[in-house]
This record gives C-alpha cells, structure tokens and sequence, in this order.
C-alpha cells in the first residue's frame, strides 16, 4: 500500500530546503533495482556519513552432517540466551533461502541493526515493545508479525521483561500471498485478511544529532560495524510503498468447509523457496462423516516446520508452547496414534501455531542438538497388545 508521512516535496528529485535553506538529503530505497517496490526517504544528513567500518565477525551457522533422515523436535522452551533482540537470536533451522531460530532477548538493543542479506520476520510470541525505525516506530505486542524489508536500520526496544520471538531471516523478501490479490496488489474479497489489518508505522522520531553511532549490518554471511557521523532516525518525511509492517495473527480469518482443507489455506506469507501460514482457533469440518484431524500426507517436495505458540495442538502428542517439529520431504507424516479417533465429532480447535514450508530441504544447525527430543522420530509407534 502506498503510504506518505511526515514532510516530503510535492514532486519527487526536486529541490526541498530546510528553514535555514539547505537542502534535505533524498534517499530512494528500492527492491530489484529501480524495477521493484520503492520508498523515498528525506534525511537531515546524507546517509552515507560513515566514519569507520570494520568486518565485525562470522554469523554463519553451523550444520549437522550425514544426519539420518527423520522427523524432529526441539523443545526452544530451554533456550534462555541473554541479550538483545539480534544478539540473543538462537538458529535452529536453515538453508539457502532463510534462517530459522528463536529469540528470548533480556535487555534492548545499544545499537543499530539492518539484514542486507533480505527481509526479516519476527513473529512476537510474547512481550510487549516497540520496532524503532528509520520510517518511524512500530509498536507490537502477543501475536504480531513484524515484517522488516531488507535495508531497514532498526532496533528493538522491550516494555516487558519477558519477551520471546520466533526469528525468519530470509535471502530474499517477504510479501502477502499473490492468489490473494488482484492485479493491481489489493487483496481481494476471499483474502483472509486485508488492508485494514496491516499496521504501518507512526510518524518518524527524527533526531537531527552528530556524534558516533553504531550500525550493525549484516551481509553475505558476515556482520560489519558501520560508525555514522549522525543519528540514522534523522527521516523527516518519506513515501511509497516499501517499509516495516504489523500484522497480527489474531487477525487473520481462517478458512473452512465441510471437510479438512489442506494447509495452503491458512497461508499468509510468501518468499523465495518458502511460505509461511498461520494455524488459528476455527471451527472444525461439518460433513457429518468428517474427520477433523488432518490425513497421513508425503512432503515430496518441501519441509514442513511448525512453531507450537498455545492450545492442544490435535494431532500431537509430547508437543509444548515455544517447540519446534520439522517434518522433512521424502518420507510421510501425520497424526499421532489416537488423534484420528479423538477429534471425530469435535467441534472445533483453539491451538495456535505458525508454519514454514520450505521448498530447499532444511539442514539443522549445531547447537540446536542440545534441546531435541530423541524421542519424537519413533512417537509414531503403537503400542499393541
């Protein structure tokens, strides 16, 4: 959606002159060249006042190797990292085209941060702060996703002591399904949400002071230090189309019928190589035959991630708030022994989960050997007799 705030020239490229007469810096900030979406943002002081930069250090996760292939999953409930909302990011998941992990951050963050590599999501699990931004901030709160476009300088400041995020970094971007939007991007009547729902942020808190400033960039694997000569919240207006968003999951209008619909249903982002749907409370199935629980189903193609946020998941067992499954492409899965037969005649579900199929086969990251269930690949197995 096109959006303008604060001040900016009625036309584009053109002189726009500060009281004392000198002019604004302009900034067009765009994706895919200058074919994509764009933002143009007007500055105090040019944004390219670097003073001193340095390669800071590897960011890279580390992977497991010759892993049996299996279903998993990690209890992130134990993860208790200290830090802020980027230093505190533990990766449990990943491949080519995102990073998968967790956050559970202590204190807000010092410094500046920006994802060169693509956009970020962080789906706000519980907590409560605000998204500062060079556009403006952005308040979230228990169910929001917070949708930063790559280039985006932000940091995260916390309100609450207990803040937890399930974390997507991605190498590409991240955008509302195209099924769910017309030819010229709105999204249409069947949308399981629309525009009101998105929350855009407020009017930028410009800071027009010099000094040192401290951003952290990350890019092709590497995290640089980037010292500014001037406070980068320095945006006295901007417009267009490409800035940091919100949506929260309670927000989002399930789709049901007469029998179990398939996950594409509850899809509500896309990426390169991945989607990611949010599972919320609906009504079950009203076929009087219907079996509520979903059916035994191959990923022949993708894997399939999901993050348990609350509620009885109905077709797990062993599954708890803040747990990780992956369930990878080339062998099946589905509900455990007894869920079939427990949810005939149920009339509807209150859990509440999000979900990330990935089309490149996802490799596990070290260190998230640590908090997995060894149990869980053979859960499957009935006992008999």
């Amino acid at each position: 959606m096109y959006r303008q705030v604060g001040i900016v020239p009625r036309k584009r490229h053109t002189r726009f002159r500060k009281p004392d007469g000198t002019l604004y810096r302009e900034q067009v900030m765009g994706t895919k060249g200058f074919s994509g979406i764009q933002s143009i943002l007007y500055h105090h002081h040019p944004p390219t006042e670097m003073v001193r930069f340095e390669a800071a250090y590897d960011c890279r996760p580390e992977y497991e190797h010759r892993a049996a292939l299996r279903h998993r999953h990690f209890k992130t409930s134990a993860v208790r990292a200290p830090g802020d909302a980027v230093s505190a990011r533990r990766y449990v998941l990943g491949n080519e085209d995102l990073l998968i992990g967790v956050a559970s951050p202590t204190e807000s963050m010092k410094y500046f941060f920006r994802n060169g590599d693509g956009d970020e999501l962080l789906f706000v699990h519980r907590g409560q702060g605000t998204l500062q931004t060079q556009f403006g901030p952005l308040a979230f709160g228990p169910g929001d996703y917070l949708v930063i476009p790559a280039g985006t300088i932000y940091r995260v400041e916390l309100h609450t002591p207990d803040v937890k995020f399930l974390v997507v970094e991605t190498a590409s971007w991240i955008t509302t399904p195209k099924r769910y939007r017309n030819e010229f991007g709105q999204l249409l009547e069947y949308s399981p949400f629309c525009e009101r729902d998105i929350r855009a942020p407020g009017t930028p808190l410009t800071f027009d002071e010099e000094g040192e400033f401290e951003i952290r960039t990350k890019s092709g694997g590497m995290v640089h230090v980037h010292v500014m000569r001037h406070h980068p919240f320095d945006v006295v207006g901007w417009d267009g189309y490409l800035y940091p968003w919100a949506f929260n999951i309670a927000d989002f209008e399930p789709i049901t019928g007469r029998i179990h619909m398939p996950p594409p249903v509850h899809q509500t982002f896309e990426g390169e190589n991945f989607v990611i749907c949010s599972f919320v409370p609906r009504l079950f199935d009203y076929h009087p035959e219907a079996i509520p629980a979903p059916y035994y189903h191959s990923n022949v193609d993708s894997d399939e991630v999901l993050y348990y946020v609350e509620g009885n998941f109905m077709s797990r067992r062993g599954i708890e708030e803040e747990s990780i499954t992956l369930h990878p492409l080339g062998i099946p899965h589905g509900p455990h022994p007894g869920t079939i037969e427990a949810s005939i005649g149920k009339a509807e579900t209150k859990e509440l989960a999000v979900m990330i199929d990935t089309f490149r086969p996802l490799k596990v990251v070290k260190s998230a050997l640590a908090f997995e269930d060894p149990g869980y690949p053979t859960s499957w197995v009935e006992r008999r007799g």
